[in-house]
């Protein structure tokens, strides 16, 4: 029975460790290090896809960065801890901001989808 039950300790600790960046358990319920997402587009006024940039989620209250860089489509999806976030990217000599979704809170396993983020040259 003893090595019944070492094995299912061992078998667990083995899957546990697959998981990076996650606790394996936490004794605090609702756990603030469970991530939300954060996605969207980052595109030009007139709808293009703006891809291989980076986008920026940065916490109001902390000032932690969270980045992702953009996919073909202009496409980024952001994992982030609870919290308040504004959304920044990466801009190239002359380009300006000319929309943003603003202060956005994400809570536990939150998906915060359609963000969209439209830069001018």
């Amino acid at each position: 029975m003893k090595h019944l039950t070492l094995g299912a300790v061992l078998v667990l600790l083995a899957g546990s460790a697959c998981h990076t960046n996650r606790p394996v358990w936490s004794a605090t319920p609702g756990d603030s290090r469970t991530p939300g997402t954060i996605a969207g587009i980052l595109k030009t006024p007139g709808g293009e896809p703006v891809a291989g940039r980076r986008v920026s989620a940065i916490g109001i209250e902390t000032a932690q960065k969270y980045s992702a860089e953009t996919n073909v489509n202009g496409g980024f999806s952001i994992h982030v801890p609870p919290g308040k976030y504004r959304l920044e990217p990466e801009l190239h000599e002359g380009e300006t901001v000319v929309r943003d979704p603003g202060i956005i809170n994400v809570n536990k396993s939150d998906t915060d989808a359609n963000r969209e983020i439209v830069i001018k040259p």
